[in-house]
This record gives structure tokens, sequence and C-alpha cells, in this order.
């Protein structure tokens, strides 16, 4: 049965109000189903109202208000179910918090471990102060804090990259120095085509130039009980990483799209625009709408399609759109020249939309449609955008700051910017 009834939620409806928020770790795959059923029963709902709009703008140019009205408060719910069956699937994909895992490791990082654990717990650093000194680790930094194990850094990893929009689509490099250099070629040998017993000519040395990606200091400060910290079912690993997991996607999803560079990554919109007929390295290009803050009022598929081909073939194959949630709103009510709608949601939880059979990738800190807004990004961003993790997430233990409460200093080292600027285009909603 439709989440809707006449455009408006059933009482009772997942869709009705805020979307539902999971609790606990106990989600199951049958409740991801659920939602995900829901979310695509809302948008066929969706289509027949927005149907219903088009008809009317094409009967009668312009569509009446309790339609529109209409329209929008279904694609609003449509945003907000997306959410939840997001929400659903992302902790359905959470290991379980429990016991200790059972983990095959050497004896030195089973020692590590259990030293990580004791700090954390009860706050006794000997054991692990003498095994940073024991491995001559040049990171060992007591009142910076302590190296985490490498298991439970992967752990945080993993856990900020699913909750990151852009980590999860960029090109992701580890390094152990402050800062990752890039060489590049701005102007390659020179070559040509020659007869068999022809005299060749001497070629050039190519062109080199470098670009740099600093690390910078991210942090993050959870709070935990001392009734917590002793609970020996608790894993202290998982914990720790789904306590700084929002913290640390929020700041570096807003790094990698607008960021200064500035003890931060440089975002990628933070670069010089070029139109794209002006493109040179260095620079991204743009191709522009023709109206200023909205689509053009015809043929609108048109720009998409544009965008998609100023991307040249080789970046294509793996490219994908960004956008924020208010700017797929606006493309989900767009259709094709054969009445197809460009927008189609996922066929499983867990999968993103695709516009014009490019996945879509929702990042909240991309701009909203308005005048010259460079509001949608395409383009191949594993090869375009790079990420630079500095190896080691330190946590220093702080029980007097906040008491009764323990607070947990967290820190990791990021960098980021674009590293291919070929490999990625914006729309730019304006006129030139």
């Amino acid at each position: 049965m439709s989440a809707f009834m006449n455009g408006v939620p059933r009482i009772g409806a997942s869709l009705k109000g805020e979307p539902r928020a999971p609790e606990t770790k106990s989600v199951g795959a049958h409740e991801v189903r659920d939602a995900m059923d829901e979310f695509l029963s809302a948008f066929d709902d969706f289509k027949q109202a927005n149907d219903e709009r088009l008809d009317e703008i094409e009967k009668k140019l312009s569509a009446d208000v309790v339609t529109e009205e209409k329209v929008d408060r279904i694609n609003r719910a449509l945003d907000r179910q997306k959410k939840t069956v997001d929400e659903l699937a992302l902790t359905l994909a959470r290991p379980e918090i429990g016991g200790e895992p059972r983990l095959r490791l050497d004896p030195a990082r089973r020692e590590h471990k259990r030293a990580f654990d004791l700090y954390v717990r009860k706050g006794e650093a000997q054991d692990l102060r003498t095994l940073e000194a024991k491995a001559l680790s040049a990171q060992s930094d007591p009142d910076g804090g302590y190296l985490v194990p490498v298991e439970t850094e992967r752990l945080i990893d993993r856990i900020v990259s699913d909750a990151s929009p852009i980590r999860a689509i960029a090109g992701v490099r580890q390094i152990g120095a402050a800062s990752y250099k890039k060489p590049f070629t701005v102007s390659g040998p020179a070559s040509g085509w020659v007869g068999e017993t022809e005299a060749r000519a001497e070629t050039s040395a190519s062109a080199l130039s470098e670009i740099e990606f600093p690390a910078m200091e991210l942090y993050a400060m959870p709070a935990a009980t001392s009734t917590l910290l002793d609970d020996a079912a608790i894993n202290i690993d998982q914990w720790l990483a789904e306590e700084v997991q929002t913290a640390f996607a929020e700041q570096e999803g807003t790094a990698f799209v607008n960021g200064d560079g500035i003890r931060r990554p440089r975002g990628f919109l933070s670069y010089a625009k070029v139109t794209n007929a002006n493109w040179s390295w260095g620079k991204l290009g743009y191709l522009a709408t023709g109206a200023a803050g909205a689509f053009p009022t015809s043929n609108p598929a048109d720009v998409l399609i544009d965008l998609i081909y100023s991307v040249k073939a080789g970046y294509r194959a793996n490219a994908r759109f960004v956008m924020n949630r208010a700017t797929q709103s606006a493309i989900r009510k767009l259709k094709d020249t054969d009445g197809n709608y460009l927008w189609q949601p996922g066929i499983a939880a867990g999968t993103p939309p695709t516009l014009l059979n490019y996945p879509v990738t929702e990042a909240e800190d991309m701009p909203s449609i308005a005048t010259d807004a460079t509001a949608i990004a395409f383009g191949d961003f594993k090869r375009g955008y790079l990420i630079v993790d500095r190896l080691s997430v330190r946590v220093l233990r702080d029980p007097y700051s906040a008491k009764p409460y323990v607070l947990f200093y967290t820190t990791k080292r990021v960098g980021g910017g674009v590293q291919n600027f070929e490999a990625l285009k914006l729309l730019k909603f304006g006129t030139a």
C-alpha cells in the first residue's frame, strides 16, 4: 500500500513527521527492506502528482497552487524517507557493540591493544608509554596523546568513510609525512610521425610541476561516564569510532567541498573557476545553464547532458553527480523529451540514485540552486580529488576538565585537494 493518500502521508506511515532514526544496532534487514519499499512507493506517488502538475502547466501555462504544494510536500517527505533508508542501511552495515571480537593479532599488536584498552578504561598509561618507547615511535608524544591500535584506526576510518560523502567517492592515500607531494606534467615531450628513413627531430624534455597536499589536524572530543568505561561488555574500539564519526564526517564534508586550505583541506569549489571553453590546468571548468538561478525553461535536461560530455571519455566511465538535497529535489521533477524521469531511485537500500544513468552523491555542503551558484559537480572524483590521511589516530584521556565525565581528545591528520583538474566539471546556474 502507498505511504500516501491523496498526496498526504497516511497516519502511521514512516514519512509522517521526521524520519525514524535507528536507535540501536538491532536494526534488521527486514526494516531496511520495509523502509526501501515505502521509499519506492512514495516515489511512485511523487511521479503521479508531478505528472498532474506538468499536465496543468501544459494546458493552462501554470499549475494550481494546491497541486504545487502537493508535489512539494511529497518531495520533502521523499527526502526524509531517503534519509531514513540511508541511516538504516548504514546502521545495519556496522558491527555490533558487544564483547571484544576474536582477533588474530601478533603478540606485539595484542599487547598494544590490551595496553590501550587499559588506558582508555582506567587511565593507566605506563604500559602504553613503555610500548611506544620500546617501538622507538617517532610519533610517540604522551602530552599529545597515544596512538590507537591499528585495528581501532582502521575501524574509525571505515565508519567515517561510510558517513562522509566525498571521502566515499574520492581517491584516498595514506602518508607517513607531514604532506604529500605529487608531480604532474605541464607539457609532454614533443612527438610526431616520421617516415622510416627520415631524420628525427630532437624531442624536448617534459616540463614538470608539483602540487602539495599538507595534512591538517582534525579533532573530536567524545565524553564517557565511568560506568560505561567500567562495563567490560562495551567494545572500546567501536564506541570510540562511533563517537568521533559525526564530528569527523561533518568537518571533513565541509572542508572537502568548500575548505580554503588554511588549517584544513582545500575543497574543490575553492579553486578558480572558468568557462569550460577557457579551461586551463589549475582551474575548474564550468558550464552555465543560461538562466539566472534556474534551469532553462525549455529542455532543461540538455544542460545536464552537455555537462556530462564536457568531461573527457576516460573520466566518464566512473563519473558521478554531486549535489545537495535541495538541488536533487528540483532535479527529481525533470523529464526527458520522451516523458521519462531523469532522476531514478537506487534499486536497493544503500545504492545511490541515478541521474541520466550516472550515480548521484548527496553532499549537503554543496550550494543550493541560486544565481551564479555552482550547485552541481560532475566527474570522476576518485581521479579528480585526493584525500591524504597521515597514519595514526591519537587519543588523550582527560578525566579532569568535565567531571564526572571523562573526555577523550581524539585527533587525526587529514589533507585534500584537486589532483586532476580535467576530471571534474561544474554546472553554474547563471547566464555566463
